[in-house]
């Protein structure tokens, strides 16, 4: 994956990082929240992008 587009998705409810992705920062300005399965907490949460 190219590092300029790298992204980092968070946990809403345990803030651990438990996925990385990849968006276009051209096109999208906004933040990404996405449902996904944390292993951690072993539900579906929102996950959203960080830093």
């Amino acid at each position: 994956m190219s590092q300029d587009n790298l992204i980092k998705m968070e946990c809403t409810q345990c803030h651990r990082i438990g996925y990385y992705s990849q968006k276009n920062k051209k096109t999208i300005k906004a933040r990404l929240e996405l449902s996904k399965f944390c292993r951690w907490c072993k539900t579906h949460k929102v996950h959203k992008e960080t830093k």
